[in-house]
């Protein structure tokens, strides 16, 4: 565990991620998550549905993909491009096969850790990337399938300071289907995110 009740919001349990996949991705924005006692606020997220053309459902059942498929609130970790892993959360009954990728968190605990792991000084730097704070917070493929709700993970709701946050919405980047669809969901002026929020032209 890390922190102390006060200064962390209430434990997320299995429930939360019963529901359409859009609301937790947005309700995940200011939530805390760590890993091993290392982690930070959640800033950046997106959804993924099974007839989205991005999502990797959407070519069916497969090795690997049968965790999108599995029980919602647990783990979808997957090797992007052969370098990085990505941590998804899976999300809606089982058999629905949506998930969101956990794109980019404030760094709060462990931070000497973070450093080490990624060989950057700069804050900025240790988790803005769904790459960067998997490597930052020690996370690979071996917790694929593994409950959420459960150590090595701690994922607890947003504490009084984040309640209030602002969450804006746009495309989602790294992708080339869908998109359009505006569901990448951002903590409004975060420094902490992968890359700026694209806003539609006015007019």
């Amino acid at each position: 565990m890390i922190g102390t009740e006060v200064r962390l919001g209430a434990p997320i349990d299995v429930e939360f991620f019963d529901r359409s996949v859009h609301e937790v991705a947005r309700d995940l924005v200011g939530c805390s998550l760590s890993f091993d006692g290392v982690g930070g606020v959640i800033v950046e997220t997106e959804s993924y549905e099974r007839d989205d053309p991005a999502c990797h459902a959407f070519a069916g059942l497969t090795a690997r993909t049968a965790p999108l498929f599995g029980p919602p609130g647990r783990a979808y970790v997957y090797r992007s491009y052969g370098i990085h892993a990505c941590l998804n959360f899976v999300c809606e009954p089982e058999g629905a096969a949506a998930a969101v990728l956990i794109r980019a968190l404030e760094p709060r605990w462990g931070l000497e850790e973070m450093h080490r792991r990624r060989g950057r000084e700069a804050m900025r730097e240790l988790c803005s990337g769904p790459g960067k704070l998997t490597e930052a917070l020690g996370i690979g493929l071996e917790v694929n399938q593994a409950p959420l709700a459960r150590p090595p993970f701690d994922l607890r709701g947003r504490n009084r300071g984040w309640r209030e946050v602002r969450v804006e919405t746009g495309p989602r980047i790294g992708i080339s289907r869908a998109t359009e669809l505006p569901w990448r969901f951002c903590a409004t002026e975060s420094e902490y995110l992968s890359r700026p929020v694209r806003r539609a032209a006015p007019g």
